[in-house]
């Protein structure tokens, strides 16, 4: 149901937990009371974005992994880690970077009970409920470039029809949420982890290839 609870058919959003004039700490209180859409239910807690106000970079991912989801940070599993070394090969700095995603709880699946969560995609609809939390993001941190890490994060910020081949390692200016923003689409990390062993290598020189294109926007 819908946070009103007037029935299934209204969308789900996470609009009413918001709170107007936040900063980024307030925002992230905030958001560990969200509402807006199931995917709270099942989720350990609310993963919201790190990283500082005025950061030149923002990075948006798709969800929480299953690390994320117990830790309570955004990319502090493989795929986090893998990116890290990306972002350093390209020369960026992972420190000055601000990372979220678009959308902040953990949707999975599991085979048996007790078995190891396994990553489910969030469905669009999901995305754009958590859409006002990623807004308020944007609007404190005012980032100079914002790096779209695969399609859901794609489809959140550019619209259903953003498809990640077409546009990735290219400088895109888009309005988004009301302001005018400089994007660089690539691939998820987490993409590369599930390559074939034979494609693995060309996979993460791919990702790397599109952070420099990001390093070289920012100059």
């Amino acid at each position: 149901m819908s946070p009103s609870g007037n029935g299934p058919e209204e969308r789900y959003t996470a609009a009413p937990f918001v709170p107007e004039g936040a900063g980024l700490d307030a925002l992230r209180r905030a958001a560990a009371g969200c509402r807006g859409c199931p995917l709270h239910r099942n989720a350990t807690q609310t993963v919201f974005g790190a990283g500082r106000a005025g950061a030149r970079v923002m990075l948006v991912g798709e969800q929480p992994g299953d690390q994320e989801d117990r830790q309570g940070r955004p990319f502090v599993g493989p795929a986090g880690r893998l990116l890290d070394r990306a972002l350093a090969e390209a020369g960026l700095d992972p420190a000055d970077a601000y990372v979220t995603n678009a959308v902040k709880h953990f949707k999975f699946t599991r085979a048996e009970p007790r078995k190891r969560r396994i990553h489910k995609a969030p469905t669009l609809r999901e995305a754009t409920a958590c859409g006002p939390w990623l807004a308020a993001e944007l609007a404190l941190v005012e980032p100079e470039l914002i790096v779209v890490l695969g399609a859901t994060a794609g489809k959140a910020l550019l619209g259903s029809s953003f498809r990640v081949g077409e546009v990735r390692g290219t400088v895109l200016e888009r309005e988004i949420h009301g302001r005018p923003e400089r994007l660089v689409p690539t691939v998820h990390p987490s993409s590369v982890l599930r390559a074939r062993d034979e494609d693995r290598d060309a996979a993460y020189e791919g990702l790397v290839a599109d952070l420099n294109v990001a390093a070289h926007a920012l100059g």
